[in-house]
């Protein structure tokens, strides 16, 4: 499922559970529509199995689904009788009654098995009985009944039953009560409904779509990348193809932030942990980290101290040694200086009754100061692997002492970071372990912030137009009162000041974005950026941060104009996301079919026979293409030039030069591009000089 999928599971389970949850934002018309579908969903399963026992039934971003406890086993095979019945009750047109209980009501009815069921049963409603248990005591309790089937729900539902339009059924998966292992494992029933039957085909045809432009499909066939159990899971390694890309979208990146001001800096993959707990993300961020490398570290001055400690405790205990071998206590040939046998000749000095008293007290004194610094230099060291680039650039800005005069700094790096995303939740390049985000940080003064995160939105804007991402939305994620000093950090005016300003700043610039509560970062509001595909598939593939706390926690200053110091906010922002995400999208959003200057393989060069002169002047093409940083290839083989299309169109390569003697003779090319075909004969020059102004311009 997606991230948004399961936050909306989550809610539901929240909203049934332990403890009150901040108000849900008002259902759509179409979440409406597919939440009263989950509730015919259940009255068609009793109709057929009466003992199902019901938990959960939400709608979730691209459908509904709802959680059954069942002795028999729902397969994909059982759709089409459970469609039947849904069917009936929709037909039936029944509508959807609201009813108050009271929290004794409620409860007598999950007793009497009465609540997700038809009528009254032998068997309490268990689910039902617990999250009615579970609903704090100030909070409504509601039921909803459609015909025989009455159900706990705080709704909202469409009027009736005949409102739900077109639904079908797609999948069922097994899912934990309350997402928890310990909880008896439910089948979980998906589903989708739309307005209408047109609607649904097209949602049906746009799914099909998509599973010709997976990207891991995609990506398997034209050799961008690969996956390898020896590597380990989520970690993908590019082949060249796919290296290709990425090394126009830095390149493209650099370009674009060298014009807007930012200096580019590069840190290392580790850090030590006391790094994250300046900067609060351990321990609230330790799960989606990888666990700690655990080190034990002697270094400058205190290697020098252990060494000298060392040193002092031989001298001493040789000493003493030979002291005690003169005495005879001690056989001749004993030797060591390990703790253990210092033991052994503290305690026989001290038994001995000898004149080595100072001796002894030196001894004892030097294994002493041995045993401090042994203990404080040897405390293990735990470092982790980089999962966010923002501690280290803040430390970079610590590094020089800055003035107002500096600001706004924009620090830029392609940094590698490391998340260690659960394996349930790893999915291609869109769920991975190792990522590559086109990360920055802009540390600027609140008067400055308007313009610079008006300008972070522009260069959105610039790279949607580039890509051809023609519908997008920014989910402008709040924090909530309620949870401040748990999931946000305590300083409501702080919040309130970024969160006003970021709204002005999204109002002003006339940019298309939503309102969501309760999502912001722990350290300030953010813009997810989400976007859709050309064939309407969506995806989040950006995000934009605001930060008031975190540059306070690393003593983050610059001198004011009056010369006193003050703390920088933080804008976090990474237009083209992570290397892995964006490439992705890219995938699917061009089916493979990328633009000239993106194209793994830009240009082929295919000779109509093997014969020397004809791959020399293609082999000449070749070279000068090559000499401008064309990705140009020439198949030199002795196939049929029928094949060697072909085989060319099959790894889409943009553009073929078609060559045969003829074209040869006249310095000329015939030029095909994938997915347009045949362009027909150019002037060799003037074929070169269009292939390099594509690229240049970056030309969808």
């Amino acid at each position: 499922m997606s991230d948004q999928a399961n936050q909306l599971n989550a809610a539901e389970d929240i909203a049934a559970a332990k403890m009150k949850a901040p108000e849900r934002p008002p259902m759509t018309e179409l979440e409406r529509i597919r939440h009263s579908a989950a509730h015919v969903l259940a009255t068609a399963i009793l109709k057929i199995w009466p003992e199902a026992q019901f938990a959960a039934g939400p709608p979730v971003e691209n459908g509904f689904y709802y959680d059954v406890e069942l002795p028999h086993r729902i397969s994909p095979e059982d759709f089409e009788k459970i469609e039947v019945e849904m069917k009936k009750e929709i037909k039936s047109n029944h509508v959807f009654e609201r009813v108050e209980l009271s929290r004794s009501d409620a409860l007598e009815m999950a007793k009497r098995g009465e609540l997700g069921a038809l009528t009254a049963r032998p068997e309490p409603s268990k689910f039902k009985l617990d999250i009615i248990q579970n609903i704090p005591e100030d909070e409504k309790i509601t039921i909803y009944r459609n015909g025989e089937f009455t159900d706990l729900c705080a709704g909202p539902h469409v009027m009736r039953t005949g409102n739900i339009g077109a639904f079908r059924l797609t999948n069922v998966a097994s899912a934990y009560y309350k997402g928890d292992e310990k909880n008896p494992q439910l089948q979980r029933i998906y589903g989708t409904a739309f307005k209408n039957k047109t609607q649904l085909d097209e949602y049906f045809a746009m799914l099909e779509e998509a599973k010709k432009r997976d990207h891991r499909k995609l990506g398997r066939e034209l050799q961008l990348f690969t996956f390898d159990d020896d590597v380990g899971p989520g970690l993908p390694m590019w082949l060249p193809r796919g290296t290709a890309i990425i090394e126009e979208l830095e390149k493209l990146a650099k370009e674009t932030e060298f014009a807007a001001g930012y200096q580019r800096v590069r840190t290392p993959h580790i850090a030590r942990e006391n790094l994250y707990l300046t900067s609060g993300h351990l321990p609230y961020y330790a799960d989606s980290m990888f666990p700690p490398m655990v080190l034990r570290e002697v270094e400058g001055d205190w290697n020098r101290l252990l060494n000298e400690s060392d040193q002092a405790i031989r001298q001493a205990s040789d000493k003493v040694r030979l002291t005690l071998v003169e005495q005879s206590v001690l056989p001749k040939k004993h030797e060591g200086h390990s703790f253990d046998e210092l033991g052994t000749i503290i305690k026989t000095a001290r038994n001995s009754g000898g004149p080595i008293g100072g001796l002894l007290e030196t001894l004892s004194e030097a294994s002493i100061n041995f045993g401090i610094i042994n203990s404080y230099v040897g405390m293990p060291v735990r470092y982790y692997l980089k999962a966010m680039n923002c501690p280290h650039h803040h430390k970079l800005y610590a590094a020089v002492p800055r003035s107002y005069r500096d600001l706004p700094l924009r620090l830029a790096e392609y940094g590698t970071n490391y998340r260690y995303e659960q394996s349930g939740e790893l999915f291609g390049l869109m769920r991975v372990r190792s990522l590559q985000m086109n990360d920055a940080h802009i540390y600027c003064t609140e008067e400055q912030f308007e313009e610079e995160f008006n300008s972070v939105n522009e260069m959105y804007l610039k790279y949607f137009k580039l890509f051809g991402i023609e519908k997008y939305v920014m989910r402008f994620s709040t924090h909530d009162p309620a949870k401040l000093g748990q999931k946000f950090v305590d300083n409501p005016e702080l919040w309130k000041k970024t969160e006003e300003m970021t709204r002005g700043v999204l109002q002003r610039s006339g940019i298309n974005y939503i309102e969501v509560p309760n999502e912001a970062a722990f350290y300030g509001p953010k813009i997810d950026v989400q976007v859709w595909s050309a064939i309407g598939r969506e995806f989040s593939i950006a995000t934009n941060q605001v930060d008031f706390a975190v540059p306070a926690r690393f003593g983050l200053t610059y001198k004011t104009r009056d010369n006193t110091e003050k703390t920088p906010l933080c804008i976090h922002r990474a237009p083209l996301g992570t290397h892995e995400r964006f490439i992705g999208f890219l995938i699917e959003h061009y089916a493979g079919n990328f633009p000239l200057w993106l194209a793994p393989e830009q240009v082929r060069i295919l000779p109509i026979g093997a014969e020397a002169p004809l791959l020399e002047y293609a082999r000449s093409i070749q070279n000068e293409l090559r000499a401008h940083q064309v990705r140009a290839e020439l198949d030199a083989s002795s196939d049929h030039i029928k094949a060697k299309i072909a085989s060319a169109e099959q790894m889409k390569v943009h553009t073929m030069l078609v060559i045969g003697n003829r074209d040869m003779e006249a310095n000329a090319v015939s030029v095909r591009v994938h997915g347009k075909g045949n362009l027909g004969a150019k002037p060799r020059d003037e074929a070169v000089k269009d292939i390099r102004a594509a690229i240049a311009e970056r030309r969808v």
